[in-house]
């Protein structure tokens, strides 16, 4: 049976991420931060007594189980491209193998930016209107939501790098800048 990450004590956890291996990595990092942030929304939304709390709990749920399952996708999204970049430069099929790895390096990157911003988003809502005894928790998951898609933008930049036609960069841009605004309506309260 294989381990997953989110069976692994904390301490096992951080240690995996401290070997010199290639994964887990940023990718995974970025994932574990959305985990905790929908975690803190689902916790804050268990306190507030507004009528959309149940939703924003479910969704948050939802969202915490997806960044879960892209941890793993993390795990092994960039092999394709450390085999591409282990051909010799002479290869001709070097380039065309590069580039197919890290546009499918970059999917899971994107779809992590979509949930932080997302979660950002649900973060600043339960800030706002949730329990004031549980304000710094949902603040507090604003914050990492919005550096997890933040984090989770720029590995989609870098993957991308020099392929100016891939409007996923752009969109991963945008997805910061709506995380960037939830957390700052978040700060707010």
């Amino acid at each position: 049976m294989e381990e997953h990450l989110a069976d692994l004590s904390l301490r096992e956890l951080l240690e995996r991420f401290a070997a010199r291996t290639p994964a887990p990595g940023g990718g995974s990092a970025v994932a574990v931060t959305c985990a905790l942030a929908a975690g803190l929304v689902e916790m804050s939304a268990a306190f507030s007594q507004a009528p959309e709390a149940d939703q924003v709990a479910a969704r948050a749920g939802e969202l915490r189980s997806r960044a879960l399952d892209l941890a793993e996708v993390e795990l092994s999204s960039y092999a394709p491209v450390l085999a591409a970049l282990s051909l010799p430069a002479s290869d001709p099929e070097r380039p065309q193998r590069m580039a197919t790895a890290r546009s499918s390096a970059s999917e899971a990157p994107l779809r992590l930016a979509e949930t932080g911003a997302e979660l950002a988003e649900l973060a600043s809502g339960a800030a706002r209107t949730g329990s004031p005894h549980v304000a710094g928790d949902a603040i507090t998951a604003a914050l990492l939501a919005e550096g997890a898609c933040r984090s989770a933008a720029q590995l989609v930049a870098i993957n991308l790098h020099g392929n100016g036609d891939d409007p996923r960069p752009q969109r991963a841009g945008e997805l910061s800048r709506h995380a960037a605004a939830a957390r700052d309506a978040a700060l707010e309260v």
